[in-house]
């Protein structure tokens, strides 16, 4: 019995109680007619009514969902007593049909149509159950854990186009590598040699310059893509938050390498570290995306370097490509220590100056200046040291960062 029952059984047993005594003190045989029904009540109550038995249960028709996908929660509830549910929803899931409370009476199935409104890994179940005895004067409640995983995945932006690595591994492929060797991208001209094959010779070269000349080509191979994602701090206004877009990049990001065959990890460093080895397949993208969708920006002030991420996340000759905000300096220095043990890096900066505004008075004005040109030093010094820093605001497209990048990285070759 809980304090409701306790509660409301105290209040029967008390007007029972004072009406009996005023009856008595006063004489009165009315008073004792009056608390008479109370106190048959409370009776009854205590000897026959027993604690009901409650049983539930909580499924999903679906255990992933895309955002704006809608989804069904399924209760099934087996009660003795007619009863009262109740299931909190968290933050991200919303109800679109159904009854939330509904009430039950013996073996119900109760069916909840969700819509989830924001990516994340939920754990909905928590269910509060209240019943009645048949003359509504005890009342039972309790709290039930059947929570069940769901997981919503971002809507990820389709890339047409994305960042080549500058060397690729020995795996087949789809990156035309630099080297030569079999493939079917054209590469150059030479004279023909000992050994070479006959399908290979440029019979209109040939002719031109009086002796055999073959074709080289380019081999199509994979590469290793590392997506590194700073969870160090975010800015954020309301829902959204810079980590919400890194998320939304990440996946988007995943999807598309995956898609050239090459073997994609991801590294979310911050207060917690977390990792994910570099491999391929459909497969390794709903374990990145499940890793992504865990990522939280946990306050830690010890200082993190480069040094407790394990040697297998990196690979070598791996494209590292780095989604951050750029507001803590744990983040710049680990990425510029990335880019002095020679990987080859880029910077997509999810630009938080649209979550922060500059403020009414001319101070606030004037800081927000300062701590926007402290961000332009900031990305010159990335630039300095050859590594491509694409800012990337919500109301733009991530593949017009990623074309940002790829310019800078054709100039910069050009310019060597």
């Amino acid at each position: 019995m809980t304090r409701s029952a306790t509660a409301k059984l105290a209040g029967y047993t008390g007007i029972a109680a004072l009406s009996l005594f005023a009856g008595l003190a006063l004489r009165l045989p009315e008073l004792v007619a009056v608390g008479a029904p109370f106190a048959l009540v409370v009776a009854l109550g205590l000897t026959v009514e027993r604690r009901p038995q409650v049983e539930v249960s909580v499924e999903v028709d679906r255990p992933r969902v895309l955002e704006r996908e809608e989804v069904d929660l399924v209760v099934g509830v087996q009660t003795s007593r007619p009863a009262e549910l109740y299931l909190p929803l968290p933050p991200g899931l919303e109800l679109v049909d159904g009854a939330n409370p509904s009430a039950v009476r013996g073996d119900e199935v109760v069916t909840l149509r969700l819509r989830a409104d924001k990516w994340g890994a939920y754990a909905p179940g928590v269910v509060f159950v209240r019943a009645y005895d048949r003359f509504r004067v005890l009342r039972w409640e309790t709290r039930l854990e059947r929570r069940t995983p769901l997981k919503v995945y971002p809507q990820a932006e389709y890339l047409r186009s994305i960042v080549r690595p500058v060397r690729t591994q020995v795996f087949a492929g789809n990156q035309v590598a630099r080297e030569k060797g079999d493939g079917i991208e054209f590469a150059d001209l030479r004279p023909f040699v000992s050994g070479d094959l006959v399908r290979r010779v440029n019979w209109r070269a040939s002719a031109r310059r009086g002796e055999l000349w073959v074709n080289e080509y380019h081999p199509e191979r994979n590469a290793d893509v590392v997506l590194f994602l700073d969870a160090f701090a975010e800015a954020r206004r309301g829902t959204s938050s810079t980590l919400d877009q890194a998320v939304r990049a990440a996946a988007a990001l995943a999807a598309r390498y995956l898609r050239e065959k090459d073997r994609v990890g991801v590294v979310s460093f911050g207060g917690t570290l977390n990792w994910l080895l570099p491999a391929t397949g459909v497969g390794q993208l709903y374990r990145i995306v499940d890793a992504v969708l865990d990522s939280r920006i946990v306050l830690s002030y010890a200082w993190r370097n480069l040094d407790l991420v394990p040697r297998r996340t990196l690979p070598p000759h791996a494209l590292v490509l780095a989604i951050s905000p750029l507001l803590d300096e744990r983040a710049t220095s680990a990425l510029l220590d990335l880019r002095a043990r020679g990987f080859d890096l880029a910077v997509i900066e999810v630009s938080p100056l649209e979550y922060v505004g500059p403020g009414r008075g001319p101070t606030d004005r004037l800081a927000h200046r300062l701590w926007a040109l402290k961000r332009e030093a900031q990305r010159t010094r990335y630039e300095r040291a050859g590594v491509p820093v694409s800012v990337w605001s919500g109301d733009a497209s991530l593949a017009s960062a990623l074309e940002e990048v790829r310019s800078f990285r054709r100039y910069a070759r050009s310019a060597r």
